[in-house]
């Protein structure tokens, strides 16, 4: 008999109220869940998270990577997204954020691999509470970390928007990546900064709580995020991980 994990996704986008176009993108495959983050005021965003999240959906078409190869991926995504801008020179300095989950596989066992490039985020959401595992390249949240700055004072800077760290950057970027075991019962978020721009972490908690099923969480996310102000491209995934079920 094997126990075999069971996960569901569900994703939703929209361009906002104030931007006139949807520089976001997102991927779920059975292996990798992503969100890419154009960045806003470069030349083609869109194309840039694109090319980041069809990048992406590669990985685990031979079985399970390693964490290796999910961090040696997303590096040679950036130098895809370079020599995009250089086929096309009106697309030069371009850029996006990417974020997400993908399965690995250490050692015969598999687990969670978190990554991270930008200020998009990934969120934990278990027992009724929502814990950010990622942390934003940004500014702000270098000056959070160093005290200069307080988080509410952090959300009105006007340096909120300035990453740190992209995909499209002449050196590639070092992107976070860290281990997270299987467990039954978990759900979740990963979302462009449209979403934690216009609600706090407790607004998005209760309407996580309040879905069950992951594509409707999603939607009520992002439209509640439109309904708050709209002023950024909004993208969420919502991945649950369901109760284990044996088979023979």
């Amino acid at each position: 008999m094997t126990v075999e994990p069971t996960i569901r996704a569900g994703a939703a986008t929209d361009v906002g109220l104030v931007r006139a176009a949807n520089e976001d993108n997102y991927v779920i495959t059975s292996t990798v869940y992503a969100v890419a983050d154009g960045m806003g005021g470069h030349a083609a965003g869109d194309v840039a998270s694109g090319l980041a999240v069809a990048g992406l959906a590669q990985l685990g078409g031979d079985g399970l990577p390693h964490p290796d190869d999910v961090r040696k991926h997303i590096v040679r995504l950036n130098g895809d997204i370079l020599a995009a801008a250089v086929r096309n020179p009106e697309q030069a300095g371009m850029g996006t954020t990417i974020t997400g989950l993908c399965l690995v596989e250490v050692d015969g066992a598999v687990q969670w691999s978190v990554f991270n490039v930008g200020d998009s985020r990934v969120y934990r959401y278990t027992g009724g509470g929502l814990t950010q595992l990622t942390v934003d390249h940004s500014e702000v949240s270098e000056l959070v970390a160093a005290g200069e700055l307080s988080p509410a004072q952090a959300a009105v800077d006007p340096r909120r928007n300035v990453v740190t760290r992209a995909l499209g950057s002449p050196m590639p970027p070092n992107p976070d990546l860290f281990p997270l075991p299987l467990t039954p019962g978990d759900r979740f978020l990963l979302c462009s900064d449209g979403l934690t721009g216009e609600l706090d972490d407790d607004t998005i908690a209760g309407h996580l709580a309040g879905v069950a099923d992951p594509r409707e969480a999603a939607d009520v996310l992002v439209r509640a995020a439109v309904a708050a102000g709209g002023r950024d491209n909004v993208t969420v995934v919502v991945v649950d991980h369901l109760e284990e079920s044996t088979s023979d």
